[in-house]
């Protein structure tokens, strides 16, 4: 039997037929592709469509105990939300409407077959931090000031100090 989740996503600011030019691609994908593709894509509307796809299959899959390898899209829609509506001042006086569209954007994930996936998405590695280095003035405490600064090989270690006091007044 097959399984639906939904996920829903209201306000967004952005028009809705921009919106739709991103969402038409990820009709009837396995959702690893989708996300793939999301994650690829230039579009302003990609990220928070791949926040949706993340949210509707994390609902799946805590909700519902579903494998995430058996989703796909089946259905995704966007429909205009309300208008806001501001005005552009202009010359001798006028003003000129901007209409600033809002859209909200319903997905729906279900349960099929599962697929052999053509993608792997690994989550991204946060890096170690490193041990601070020693400022200026604690080197020298320690007899090694200046050792931090790149050397310059016309003028020695500080090099832009003697160029800048070097120069002649004008």
């Amino acid at each position: 039997m097959e399984q639906i989740t939904r996920a829903k996503l209201n306000y967004l600011n952005i028009a809705p037929r921009k919106v739709r030019l991103v969402a038409g691609v990820l009709r009837g994908l396995p959702v690893s592709e989708a996300e793939a593709r999301l994650m690829l894509m230039p579009q302003r509307s990609a990220r928070p469509l791949l926040k949706l796809l993340r949210s509707a299959i994390a609902s799946a899959k805590n909700n519902q105990k579903l494998e995430a390898a058996s989703l796909f899209v089946s259905e995704i829609r966007v429909d205009q939300g309300p208008i806001l509506k501001r005005s552009l001042p202009r010359a001798m006086g006028r003003a000129t409407p901007i209409h600033k569209k809002l859209s909200h954007v319903s997905l729906s994930l279900t349960s099929g077959a599962s697929r052999a996936s053509r993608f792997v998405i690994q989550p991204p590695v946060k890096k170690e931090k490193k041990p601070e280095k020693h400022t200026s003035v604690e080197k020298a405490k320690k007899g090694g000031a200046g050792e931090h600064m790149p050397k310059d090989k016309k003028y020695g270690r500080d090099g832009f100090f003697k160029r800048i006091f070097q120069r002649k007044s004008v």
